[in-house]
C-alpha cells in the first residue's frame, strides 16, 4: 500500500508478483507445459516476469502483450478476443496507442483486490486454454 496525495493506493507487491509467477509455473509443471508469466501494474508497466526453462523465447513478448492489453483495457483476454472479433477496426486503432501489440485471447487475467484493478497477469507458452489455467491457478493461490 502506498500513498498518493492522501489517498491509499493498492498495488500488487513485488512479493505477490513473484508468488504469482511461482504459482503459475507450478501449475504449468503439473500439466506438463513450459510457460512465461508476466505481471504488470495498473498502468501496464512491467512489474515482474519469469520464463521457465524450455519455454519458447518469444513467449515473453506474447505474455507481456497479453498482460498489457488486459491492464490497459480493463478486460481479460477472452473479452478482448470478443472485441477484436466484433470491432476489428476499433481494436486495431487502440492497438496503435500502446507500446506493444495487444494480444487478445486466453491467458490474461486482471488482478483485483477488493474490486480494485491492480494490474494483470499474462501467460504464454502453451495453448491458450492451458495458459489461462495457469493464470487462474496463480490468481486463486495468491489473491484468493
Amino acid at each position: 500500500r502506498a500513498s498518493d496525495g492522501g489517498q491509499a493506493v493498492v498495488r500488487v507487491s513485488l512479493a505477490e508478483a513473484t508468488r504469482l509467477i511461482t504459482a503459475s509455473h507450478e501449475e504449468a509443471g503439473k500439466i506438463g507445459v513450459r510457460i512465461t508469466t508476466v505481471i504488470v501494474d495498473e498502468g501496464a508497466h512491467l512489474q515482474a516476469a519469469g520464463r521457465m526453462e524450455g519455454a519458447f523465447p518469444i513467449s515473453f513478448r506474447i505474455a507481456q502483450a497479453k498482460a498489457v492489453g488486459a491492464a490497459m483495457w480493463h478486460r481479460e483476454g477472452g473479452d478482448m478476443k470478443a472485441v477484436h472479433a466484433d470491432r476489428p477496426g476499433f481494436f486495431s486503432a487502440v492497438d496503435q496507442l500502446v507500446e506493444l501489440p495487444l494480444m487478445p485471447g486466453p491467458g490474461s487475467l486482471l488482478l483485483r483486490r477488493n474490486g480494485v484493478i491492480l494490474g494483470a497477469i499474462g501467460i504464454s507458452g502453451a495453448t491458450g486454454e492451458q495458459d489461462l489455467e495457469c493464470a487462474q491457478a496463480a490468481v486463486r493461490s495468491v489473491l484468493g
